[in-house]
């Protein structure tokens, strides 16, 4: 499906979608902590989609009420022998699960899976099966997990007990591993153990995934530095039977309408907490050093257009914020500079290369230099016709940098949004986007 949008002012009021990082660990929060949670302002991308679908073949119930999720679990394993013959599977052959396209699924949930004695099969879709997943083979062993995959690729075979014991890794990749392990390490009631981290990046989000537990209940580490995680000798489970958990506003699918705000305005984005632990809240910053057009009110934040100069931002902690300072950077006059391409790679896309591209098209030059990407802007941004790359970002960054480019821009394969922002087009249209009137009925639900 392609989305054809022609420059446009935008005006009103919009809230943020749900945030899918929120979403995702309090799935599978709720999945380890015993009882029932209630889960408020639940999300409905396809990476939400993929955890929910997950849980329900690990034991736990799901079911939708008035717009809130119910989630009843005995937890998992579900007792301390970690018997898991009841789990559903097909006669004579192993539980299989998917992660759809989600990194954080696929990252976050084959640790506490492999707290299973069962040999599951984790499989996933699209770009997610071209994605290493070497760190699976490097560290479970060594935590007693047996583990087959594809040289490296899905499917993944584990077979456990997780067992867990001091081990040393690197976070460089991705902080979603580190989630994993501190999640199982706490379900399993680890003692006396450290987990060891250098290179961590996207800290932030550990802090969501430690918040996340201390909501649910679970097990928490004591943490020096983000580098060691220690679980100590005591166990501190909270008596609470009923989990209430309301998902954040998403600065990550927030970061495109407040670009888009501050390049077509006036609008007001609703529901961004600006205390949160999200690491792409750094958008804030960005906008800032751009001397966009923005103030904060207790309804929320405002935007408008206003004349922008380039500016530098390290993204090395919020590498999603890439395609959305992109299109900002597209209309700030001079070089800006973002630093953390080396965390591109790994994407739906490679979004260094593909940013590259599509924007090349727009009539927006991108160099590389090592670690740093350097936006030309300040001249005139051109309508084009560009291409998803299957990839939710880089279709939304090219929609928004479309607002106010010279002529029609047409993005093929939008749909790819349906993976973080189902409602992306739709609430566009609703601020004032002319979207052509086919792409606006489609139904991302």
């Amino acid at each position: 499906m392609n989305a054809a949008i022609k420059p446009s002012s935008l005006k009103g009021n919009i809230h943020a979608p749900t945030s899918k990082s929120s979403m995702q660990r309090a799935c599978a929060a709720a999945l380890l902590a015993k009882g029932k949670s209630i889960i408020h302002h639940p999300g409905h991308s396809n990476d939400d989609k993929a955890a929910m679908d997950i849980i329900q073949r690990l034991g736990a119930k799901v079911d939708e009420v008035n717009g809130e999720l119910s989630i009843v679990s005995d937890g998992f394993p579900p007792d301390s022998h970690r018997d898991t013959t009841h789990l559903p599977k097909a006669s004579g052959t192993p539980l299989a699960v998917s992660c759809g396209e989600s990194g954080l699924s696929i990252r976050m949930f084959t640790p506490i899976i492999a707290l299973s004695d069962q040999e599951i099969i984790i499989n996933g879709e699209g770009s997610l099966l071209n994605r290493p997943m070497d760190f699976f083979d490097e560290i479970l062993p060594r935590l007693g997990v047996v583990v087959k995959s594809n040289n490296g690729k899905l499917p993944i075979k584990v077979k456990g007990p997780l067992q867990p014991k001091n081990i040393e890794i690197d976070g460089s990749l991705s902080s979603q591993f580190l989630t994993g392990l501190l999640m199982a390490y706490a379900a399993a009631d680890a003692k006396n153990v450290t987990i060891k981290v250098t290179n961590l990046t996207s800290k932030p989000y550990i802090d969501l995934t430690l918040d996340v537990m201390r909501r649910f209940g679970l097990k928490l580490p004591d943490v020096k530095n983000h580098e060691e995680f220690y679980f100590t000798q005591e166990t501190h489970y909270s008596s609470l039977i009923t989990h209430d958990y309301t998902v954040e506003g998403d600065w990550s699918g927030g970061a495109f309408l407040l670009v888009a705000g501050a390049i077509a305005g006036p609008i007001t984005v609703r529901g961004l907490d600006m205390m949160s632990t999200q690491a792409d809240k750094a958008i804030m910053k960005a906008l800032s050093d751009a001397n966009a057009g923005f103030a904060i009110e207790a309804k929320g934040i405002k935007l408008h257009a206003a004349e922008m100069k380039a500016f530098e931002f390290d993204a090395t902690d919020s590498p999603d914020l890439f395609p959305p300072l992109v299109a900002l950077a597209s209309y700030c006059k001079g070089q800006t500079k973002i630093k953390g391409v080396n965390r591109l790679t790994h994407k739906e896309s490679d979004r260094s290369a593909s940013l590259q591209q599509e924007f090349g098209k727009m009539g927006v030059k991108i160099d590389v230099d090592d670690d740093v990407m350097i936006i030309h802007g300040g001249s005139k941004v051109h309508g084009a016709k560009v291409h998803s790359r299957h990839d939710h970002r880089i279709a939304m960054a090219c929609a928004v940098a479309a607002l106010k480019a010279e002529g029609e821009t047409e993005i093929e394969e939008a749909e790819a949004v349906r993976k973080s922002y189902p409602d992306f087009f739709r609430d566009l249209k609703s601020l004032g986007a002319d979207l052509n009137n086919q792409f606006s009925i489609f139904n991302f639900q």
